[in-house]
């Protein structure tokens, strides 16, 4: 369980990958992990189809149990409420199960305008509390380090975590200080499992500017200059 990595007096170093797109293959993702296998992440996250593509959905489960299984690196799959049913959670969950993966992030998701979200898991501590009632699974959630109302989202935060998140990935962020706070401010609200922080690395101006976009992130004004 990815909970377990933490806590040992070494830092935790895990990468994500996405599926890929309809038009490439799943073995493509095969070019991906032989350069990450290298590094030795101690975990690797696969995430979710947005909205409820049933095959991009599909493929997580399957990269995820070849992370697990023949590059023997621990998988943790994403799951999100937009795009599961109960039942397809629930079936999702089984078959992670029988390909050994014991990890898993669950996630409100975020909507895609070609799919209607799925309404059965409202917010991510339904889905939390699902998959923690369902086998024994590693449980981790999403936080926001950055946030104009700050006491409400760690109010919530602290929800997901006593429905049974034992593992937190903060969105990404730029300013250190942010971080730093928002860790000291759950510990503050009893919340203490392992906080890990999300990192995004810059590799082009439009990516990064479409993703703190989407995250409601901000970037400092020095890391705008650079940009820019």
């Amino acid at each position: 369980k990815i909970a377990e990595l933490f806590g040992k007096g070494k830092t935790v170093f895990s990468c994500e990958v996405f599926p890929p797109k309809k038009t490439s293959p799943v073995d493509s993702i095969y070019k991906t992990l032989d350069g990450l296998k290298d590094i030795r992440p101690d975990f690797i996250s696969v995430t979710y189809g947005a909205g409820g593509s049933s095959a991009v959905n599909q493929s997580t489960q399957e990269i995820a149990s070849i992370i697990q299984n023949q590059y023997h690196i621990t998988a943790m799959a994403h799951l999100t409420c937009v795009a599961c049913t109960r039942g397809e959670a629930a079936e999702l969950l089984a078959g992670l199960k029988r390909n050994g993966v014991e990890n898993v992030l669950a996630l409100r998701g975020d909507r895609n305008p070609d799919f209607p979200p799925k309404t059965d898991f409202l917010h991510a501590d339904e889905l939390v509390s699902f998959i923690h009632r369902r086998g024994d699974f590693g449980v981790s959630g999403a936080c926001i380090p950055e946030s104009p109302d700050m006491i409400h989202d760690i109010r919530y935060l602290k929800q997901k975590v006593d429905a049974g998140a034992q593992h937190l990935v903060s969105q990404l962020f730029f300013d250190n200080d942010d971080f730093y706070r928002f860790v000291e401010r759950c510990r503050i609200a009893g919340i203490n499992v392992p906080i890990e922080a999300g990192v995004m690395p810059v590799l082009n101006k439009g990516s990064i500017e479409r993703m703190v976009s989407m995250c409601g992130a901000s970037m400092p004004r020095k890391l705008t200059r650079i940009l820019a």
